[in-house]
């Protein structure tokens, strides 16, 4: 996907700059909204490339490989360490970029990034489960629904290949917390995985359509993508696992080895301006993190039950950062026993 860009941001001495070149972004697949880039293009001269992924772990071998060509990653929140500890990020002096100010307080330092030093905000959501009710009508509020599947759904069950998400979903379905080092506990988790995946039918990214088209009737899926495919199947629904579902940030940062610096940081300046913010979220349907930002964005966003958390669930939401390299290890042996 090749798009042209445009856009002249005041930099931190509030002086306007008119960027011309190009731009390489790499995100997640069906997550950018091309009237973003188009009204980037139309402010400034960057001719813009997007390169999708389907999972941090893809993300980061790729950009560790190198010669990739990339100037942004889009990493969840839980990588983001992985990566400044593998050295392949840069500061690229946010806090003295014009539009900062308009971060939320509660996003602006995080301990993930402190004071926002490598990344900003892109979108933040959760991690549940996507249901059809057409071919199921029992609890959707469950991990059940793909770690024992009910027989309505036997061979119809997806599981989002993102390792993080679906190992720390288990263990709490399991009875533990995320990034957990017992071992026991994880001997159990990775049976009951191995277990529970002869009745899932796929380990596949981008269940918008595919849920929206009745292909799949139940995935591990996160908020956004459920949201989208319901405004299209209103049988789609989002249960949030009362035993545990994960809540997340995806973040912008710059690499290391970006060829385009200033075009990124141009970027960056655009994206926290509230009302391109919005053109994120109404795109993709999830949360952006930036103040403001609310009053441009579709209505129907302000009481979505994908949007909205039930009060009685609210609790079972878990904010985790990177898990310890041991643990981080423990999780990669079983999701490669997952794998075969």
């Amino acid at each position: 996907m090749k798009l042209v860009f445009t856009s002249a941001l005041a930099l931190a001495a509030a002086t306007a700059a008119h960027a011309e070149g190009e731009l390489n972004i790499y995100n997640w697949g069906n997550y950018t909204n091309p009237k973003l880039i188009e009204k980037f293009e139309q402010e400034h001269d960057v001719d813009v490339t997007i390169t999708d992924f389907d999972s941090n772990t893809t993300a980061l071998a790729k950009i560790e490989a190198g010669g990739h060509g990339f100037d942004i990653v889009v990493p969840t929140h839980s990588y983001v360490q992985i990566y400044v500890g593998k050295d392949l990020l840069m500061k690229p002096g946010i806090p003295e970029m014009e539009n900062y100010d308009n971060i939320s307080d509660n996003w602006k330092n995080v301990d993930w990034d402190p004071n926002r030093e490598y990344t900003v905000p892109w979108q933040w959501g959760t991690t549940g489960v996507a249901v059809n009710t057409s071919a199921y009508d029992g609890d959707i509020n469950t991990s059940a629904i793909w770690l024992d599947t009910p027989e309505e759904l036997v061979g119809k069950v997806n599981v989002v290949p993102e390792m993080q998400d679906v190992m720390n979903l288990a263990v709490m379905y399991m009875g533990g917390e995320p990034c957990t080092d017992d071992r026991d506990l994880l001997r159990e988790v990775r049976d009951k995985l191995v277990e529970a995946k002869s009745d899932w039918m796929s380990m596949d990214y981008g269940m918008t359509e595919k849920m929206s088209n009745g292909d799949v009737m139940a995935s591990v899926n996160w908020n956004g993508s459920t949201f989208r495919a319901r405004l299209n199947n209103p049988d789609v629904a989002y249960g949030y696992p009362k035993e545990g579902y994960i809540v997340w940030m995806d973040n912008v940062a710059i690499l290391k080895d970006a060829q385009n610096v200033e075009n990124a940081k141009l970027f960056m300046n655009f994206i926290m301006d509230p009302e391109n913010a919005a053109l994120i979220s109404e795109f993709a349907r999830y949360a952006n993190g930036i103040d403001g930002s609310e009053e441009y964005m579709p209505e129907e966003m302000k009481s979505a039950p994908e949007i909205v958390v039930p009060d009685e669930l609210k609790a079972a939401g878990k904010f985790t950062s990177s898990c310890p390299k041991e643990v981080q290890d423990l999780y990669t042996a079983i999701w490669t026993d997952l794998q075969k």
